[in-house]
């Protein structure tokens, strides 16, 4: 039985085009990656700033490596180490926050804070495109789940109102900041403006947005002049940062909560001492990395601007994150066939991930990118846009 449904649910993926496979690749921290042999301009990597490569973050990894493997417990029963507790200090700091607890990845830190905050008493309110990790977060926590139209305040103010009325306890509302799949950012302010007057927490998760934003890449809360107003931020060490990890921030009191109660944390091993070491590394070459935020940001505004000039639907994209809207999965499949054949790796989204219908090739751009590297995408998208 169970091999027949398997195979069946296999066919019905093909049917769709929605199936998957796993692929040796070589050189994923590089621009420029190898699959079997091939070279591929690289832009399906989250790694930003290029930092991944970088040989001072190697090297302080490779040093810490006397310290041991592995983290061996749980840090609420071994303890942590004082490379741990020095990086949770500058985290918060990083973020002018009281305090930062430091996560294995950025699903688990979802899914740990928002079981641990809420219950069934309560209601969250999240954007229709926020991350799976937040929607898994808030099936686990068995909280009301208002789910607002993609960045539109007055159906999330609408939600808020029937929520008040109805009396829940208490109400949460979440968001990315920058969308991984559409590149755009959330409108913090107005986010802000609904938090007060509905008295409810607000939970940002800045993934894509730590080391691209702000003046020393605290993100995009801080580039808008918003943090502040934020309760509770999370953040991830494996996409800008190029290491591993994640964490959240906020007050003494929010984060001495989630010490006590959250299940990601207290039943997992913390993070070896090399990871650990990375972090603290990276951190501060993201805060030394003004010159790679602004050759990613000239990066992105030039690829951005050709494209539409070209003529490719990218939606509200504002960000490093570049999708071309391509529709049906058959057909952003063949459009990343022809790139990969001609030496591009930007590979198709399709369902679950993005909605039916809005199939997309996302290109995620680096400062490690060189101009070449982005011409000559550009042209290859205009000769194959022009065949149509």
């Amino acid at each position: 039985m169970w091999e027949d449904w398997l195979q069946h649910a296999h066919e019905k993926r093909e049917e769709k085009y929605l199936q998957r496979t796993l692929t040796v690749t070589d050189d994923a921290v590089k621009p420029v990656v190898r699959r079997n042999g091939k070279r591929l301009i690289n832009f399906s990597s989250n790694n930003y700033l290029g930092l991944a490569d970088h040989p001072d973050i190697k090297k302080k990894m490779i040093a810490a490596v006397d310290q041991g493997a592995g983290a061996t417990s749980s840090r609420l029963i071994i303890g942590h180490g004082s490379e741990i507790e020095q990086l949770e200090q500058e985290v918060a700091h990083f973020h002018g926050k009281e305090a930062a607890l430091v996560i294995a990845n950025g699903y688990m830190a979802n899914l740990g804070v928002l079981s641990t905050l809420l219950s069934p008493q309560d209601a969250v309110f999240s954007d229709q495109y926020n991350h799976a990790s937040i929607v898994d977060g808030i099936r686990l926590s068995g909280a009301k789940s208002f789910r607002y139209r993609h960045l539109n305040m007055d159906h999330l103010e609408k939600m808020l109102k029937r929520a008040q009325a109805k009396g829940y306890q208490k109400k949460l509302i979440i968001t990315d900041t920058v969308f991984s799949m559409d590149g755009d950012w959330a409108p913090l302010n107005d986010l802000i403006m609904l938090k007060r007057k509905y008295d409810a927490a607000l939970v940002v998760d800045e993934a894509h947005g730590v080391g691209v934003w702000g003046l020393q890449g605290q993100g995009l809360a801080h580039h808008l002049g918003t943090i502040q107003e934020i309760d509770l931020l999370l953040g991830t060490f494996s996409k800008a940062f190029g290491v591993y990890g994640a964490y959240v921030a906020g007050s003494k009191l929010w984060i001495d909560y989630l010490v006590n109660q959250m299940r990601s944390l207290i039943y997992t091993t913390g993070l070896p001492p090399t990871v650990i070491a990375g972090i603290r590394a990276a951190l501060e070459q993201v805060q030394a990395g003004t010159i790679l935020r602004s050759k990613l940001h000239s990066h992105y505004q030039y690829f951005h601007a050709q494209l539409r000039r070209i003529g490719f639907h990218t939606g509200l994209s504002q960000t490093q994150i570049i999708p071309i809207y391509i529709g049906e999965n058959q057909q952003a499949l063949q459009l990343s066939h022809q790139l990969f054949e001609r030496g591009i790796l930007a590979v198709p989204i399709r369902p679950p991930t993005v909605p039916v219908g809005e199939a997309r090739l996302r290109f995620s751009l680096m400062a490690s990118h060189e101009h070449d590297h982005l011409t000559y995408t550009l042209d290859l998208l205009e000769e194959l846009w022009k065949k149509k």
